[in-house]
């Protein structure tokens, strides 16, 4: 059951993801996040009164205070970078990213994964390099071939606050329920609608748009709330490594929608990094 909630998670922050870069295409990026954060948020909100009673002690909301930060910083990222970059690339940079940082506080706790999430975390760090080189024309037209691809620096970085987001809802207890994450929502939800009022940032957006910016928010609360219950009760190495494969429901939907094309190298970049995520549940076993 443990692991299939955090493969359900995967999938969710998947299509969230999806439906949120590509609606960071239309409309700012910060308004994006604002909303979506907010549906989001709104749902939570609308259900915990349904949900079993939960008695958070003062450290899991802390915790939660550190996973809105983290996970609020992480999607900002992630949608600016999906936004401007290449999905199929972007998200599977983020996601070894994401992982890495979780496994490795998992060990220095007590875990002791086999030496197959040790080749994984290896062949994560490959994909980064793959996943990060232009086309040759690209390179040459740019005048610098050395300069990464749009958007994958910000993924670099939306990685790394998303692995402190996962690892922040991890820390939180079961008899704190859901509370966790609707703290870590609604600090998230303060922080960029302050910035967006202090840049003032006009919302104004297309019904449409603005309807799966909502779905966005949505279904990544969904994915989130699969992840915390997967986390409480299943090792964080394997859990958190399964909710990050969710690059292949964002590649699939970008294939499928967007028509994404990629070069030889960043295709095997993009295969190294599912594989290093493959590699790190093996091992966490």
């Amino acid at each position: 059951m443990v692991y299939l909630l955090a493969l359900g998670s995967a999938l969710f922050y998947g299509a969230a993801d999806f439906t949120g870069g590509l609606t960071s295409r239309r409309a700012g990026a910060l308004q994006v996040v604002v909303i979506s954060q907010f549906s989001g948020m709104a749902l939570l909100a609308l259900l915990l009164p349904l949900l079993p009673p939960a008695s958070p002690a003062r450290e899991d909301l802390l915790w939660g205070v550190a996973a809105g930060l983290t996970g609020g910083i992480g999607v900002a990222l992630l949608y600016r970078a999906l936004a401007i970059g290449t999905m199929a690339v972007v998200a599977p940079t983020t996601a070894v990213c994401a992982v890495a940082i979780p496994v490795v506080v998992a060990v220095l706790l007590g875990e002791r994964p086999l030496p197959l999430a040790v080749a994984g975390i290896g062949l994560g760090i490959v994909s980064i390099i793959l996943v990060s080189q232009q086309q040759r024309l690209e390179a040459r037209s740019s005048g610098n071939p050395r300069r990464l691809p749009l958007g994958v620096g910000s993924a670099l970085a939306s990685g790394v606050a998303i692995g402190f987001f996962f690892l922040s809802l991890a820390r939180t207890t079961p008899d704190a329920g859901m509370w966790p994450l609707l703290v870590s929502r609604l600090v998230s939800v303060v922080l960029f609608s302050s910035i967006a009022l202090a840049r003032r940032s006009s919302f104004r957006m297309p019904a449409g748009v603005a309807a799966l910016v909502a779905a966005a928010g949505i279904i990544d609360m969904l994915a989130n709330a699969l992840y915390l219950l997967a986390a409480r009760h299943g090792p964080l190495s394997i859990v958190v490594t399964l909710s990050s494969l969710y690059p292949a429901s964002t590649v699939l939907l970008a294939r499928l929608i967007l028509h994404e094309r990629l070069s030889n190298l960043q295709v095997t970049g993009v295969v190294c990094a599912l594989a290093a995520v493959a590699l790190i549940v093996s091992g966490g076993r």
